[in-house]
């Protein structure tokens, strides 16, 4: 049996919603056992980028002035954006944009490891959603850093993977929010 095949998602954590008016931001936060440096380089170059996240680069985010594509995977359609890297302070924060929401990476020296948080400006209707497929990413990540990938889960894949539905739920419950239709048919269309 494979990594893949033995993953399952744990319970909905680490997550939090700040609201400022009409702006949501949600944040996810992860306890990592590997060192600012290794943490920044999976955040950063594309090679790795293609393992876990949700996009694909077609360039290196490490170096803020630097314009690189972003190109969402798992989509029935995929979505270009293109962004330039705002802040880069290696191995501590990252910033860019994506498909028109902010994207902050804040990575902070913890207990021999890396405590990683993710601040994403993202739609009211969609924040449970985006914490479920990010948690999944993390999960994936964690993975990857150790050393024992299980290959990237994202978009409509992740949607139908075991575990998303309760995660979209439990996040959904957590931050009060209605939980959207997450069928593969209400993501296409959204």
């Amino acid at each position: 049996m494979t990594d893949r095949e033995q993953y399952a998602p744990g319970p909905a954590r680490g997550a939090k919603v700040r609201n400022d008016g009409d702006k949501w931001t949600l944040i996810l936060v992860r306890e990592l056992r590997h060192s600012p440096e290794k943490v920044w380089q999976v955040l950063t170059d594309p090679v790795h980028l293609r393992e876990w996240a949700p996009f694909e680069a077609n360039g290196n985010l490490g170096t803020v002035g630097t314009t690189v594509k972003l190109t969402t995977v798992g989509t029935p359609t995929p979505q270009v954006s293109e962004t330039t890297v705002t802040r880069a302070d290696a191995p501590k924060v990252l910033e860019y944009n994506w498909g028109g929401n902010d994207i902050r990476w804040e990575l902070e020296a913890f207990a021999g490891g890396t405590r990683l948080t993710l601040s994403h400006n993202i739609d009211r209707r969609f924040i449970s959603w985006g914490a479920a497929g990010w948690h999944i990413c993390f999960d994936v990540l964690e993975g990857l850093l150790a050393g024992k990938p299980i290959g990237r889960i994202v978009g409509a894949e992740a949607m139908q993977f075991g575990g998303w539905q309760r995660l979209h739920t439990e996040y959904a419950k957590q931050f009060s929010v209605e939980a959207p239709d997450w069928s593969p048919k209400a993501a296409q269309q959204a």
